[in-house]
Order: C-alpha cells, then structure tokens, then sequence
C-alpha cells in the first residue's frame, strides 16, 4: 500500500542519517510532510525545527516539531532493531541521473539561476558540488531535501543563483555510492541565445508580406461583392 511505502522510505532515510552519511561522516535525520507528492514541510533533526518548502504555507497549517521528533526518535529505535536482524546489510546502490538547466530564458549579463535535478536514486546519500570554469563554487547554492518516488528511489534539486557570462563553464558535479566511478558530472555552458539565420528572417518577412497582400485583397473582394448586392437589393 502507499503507506507501507512510505514507511519504507521514511526508515531508509533514517537508516542512512542515522549511519555514517556520505562524505562527511555528519548524523542526520529528516521528518518530511508530504501532499499529493510534493513537499509542504521537513522537520530539521539536528536544528529541530520545521524548515517550510514554501514560506507561505505557514499561513495556512502549523506543525509540531515535538511530535516529529518523537516520531523520529521512535523510528530510528526501530531500525536499530531491523539493522541488527539484517546483520548491517547495506541497501542496494542506485546510481543517479542527473540534468542541468536554467531557470529562466539565458540572456547574457541577466541575472538566472541554474537548476541541477538529481533523480532515481538509492540510497538516500548523496553529495551535489557546484564548478564554475573549474573552480568551486559554494555561494547563494540552495538544495532541497530528499524526495521520495513512488518506485522507492529518491530525488533531489540543487539551486545556483548566477549571471551568464559567454564561454563560462558550469558543471554540477554529483557523488554516490552507485556510481562506479565515485561522481559524475553534467556540464552546462553560458552562451548567448542563437540568433535567427538571415534565410529564416526573409521568409517570416516574405510569409508576412504575402499574408498582409492576401488581406487587402480579399478585403476588396468582399466590400464590392457587398456593395453588389446592397445595389441588388435597391433594385428589387
């Protein structure tokens, strides 16, 4: 049943913050409030407290950290328990996809942010470096938490707020316990928009003429068929 899925995504995030986390050996744990598959709240383990994925949802419900907590603590008690019985087996390793794109129509010098969408992943563990022209880049970078999918994999956004400048080199650099190599990286170059060929310009001018031509023509085909037939009708 969904439920029962949830469950298991919810005790394999557990597992895995309550496990050494990959790379930086950090404990964590996540409480995520979901609607129709999209995020409305997580609750922040180590903060402990509600971290909203629209700040405007808070207008219109509320949320107990107290009880999340309990929750969490409860669950991670729970895994405990099913990871001793399991003799610590690993969960299998999926490796990520990943894509980059703007937000936004590029314009050379405007503002933009640049969107790495990490997807169909397992387990829960994972490390997104953003690179600009190879150096790292750590400013303004915003990510979401992990998103569980129906087919129990897992997916994750990363947010580089940017001005597109021609020839800069962006990579978003993504490291997993599936992939075999250790990371991957997906690259994204900063270029000016394609102009349209002159040829194409021509023919949308040429279209345009053609069609305006047709116009006044049919235009004037109508206004004396009318005046015809008005002259028609004074004679009768």
């Amino acid at each position: 049943t969904r439920r029962e899925r949830e469950i298991k995504q919810e005790l394999l995030i557990l597992s895995v913050g309550s496990a050494e986390s990959f790379p930086s050996e950090k404990k964590s744990g996540e409480f995520l409030l979901e609607f129709d598959n999209e995020e409305i709240l997580h609750v922040d383990w180590e903060k402990k407290q509600n971290v909203w994925r629209l700040p405007d949802f808070q207008r219109f419900t509320s949320f107990e950290v107290q009880g999340a907590l309990a929750n969490i603590a409860v669950m991670k008690n729970n895994m405990e328990v099913l990871m001793k019985r399991s003799n610590r087996t690993r969960a299998l390793n999926v490796a990520p996809s990943a894509t980059v794109y703007p937000e936004n129509a590029v314009e050379l010098g405007d503002p933009n942010v640049l969107i790495c969408f990490v997807d169909r992943f397992s387990p829960p563990v994972l490390n997104v470096t953003w690179l600009k022209n190879n150096e790292v880049v750590s400013e303004g970078v915003e990510e979401t938490d992990f998103y569980p999918s129906v087919d129990n994999s897992f997916r994750k956004f990363s947010y580089l707020p940017f001005v597109p400048e021609q020839g800069d080199i962006y990579v978003c650099q993504v490291e997993h316990w599936g992939i075999p190599e250790g990371k991957m990286e997906k690259i994204w170059v900063s270029k000016a928009p394609s102009p349209i060929p002159e040829t194409m310009e021509n023919v949308l001018c040429a279209l345009g003429l053609a069609f305006g031509i047709l116009g006044i023509i049919a235009g004037t085909i109508l206004f004396f068929k009318a005046m015809r037939m008005n002259d028609r009708r004074g004679f009768m």
